[in-house]
């Protein structure tokens, strides 16, 4: 790209460093098969990623920072008022919801996802409470970041 008025661009780059990791032949081995099924192409990648998981888990850790999320609930939609109590739990922290979605499952499940962010500790427990409502059957709450 070009500049204009003869100022030059800030291109950010990213340095690379290269380091040795040493580890147990078996270990690595086993490391080395589960990372060919999940279909990384070489180590570096699988470890920039587990990394990353251990930088997302640690501003996690922070019950304060703001973080972002996705509740994930399948319910039984004949339960009654479990439909109204999700809706209600939403639009009570409004701050922390950013999108929620509502899919039909079959005759009797729902499937309802919604998305959060804010600060770690207010978003785990709306996440729980959701959770813990009577009536649904399988639920999770995904922690996530940038890992930066």
């Amino acid at each position: 790209m070009g500049s204009r008025d003869g100022e030059q661009e800030n291109v950010s780059r990213t340095t690379v460093t290269r380091f040795g990791v040493s580890m147990d032949a078996r270990l690595l081995a086993r490391f080395d098969e589960l990372i060919g099924r999940q279909g990384y192409t070489n180590r570096s990648e699988a470890f920039r990623d587990l990394i990353r998981d251990r930088l997302v888990e640690a501003r996690w850790e922070s019950r304060t920072r703001d973080v972002p999320a996705v509740v994930v609930l399948v319910y039984d939609h004949r339960v009654r008022l479990i439909g109204d109590q999700i809706t209600s739990m939403q639009h009570d922290h409004m701050a922390l919801i950013v999108s929620s979605m509502h899919v039909h499952l079959d005759e009797t499940s729902c499937l309802e996802v919604t998305v959060m962010h804010g600060p770690a500790q207010d978003v785990r427990e709306l996440a729980q409470r959701m959770l813990s409502l009577r009536g649904v059957k399988h639920g999770r709450l995904i922690v996530t970041g940038t890992g930066e």
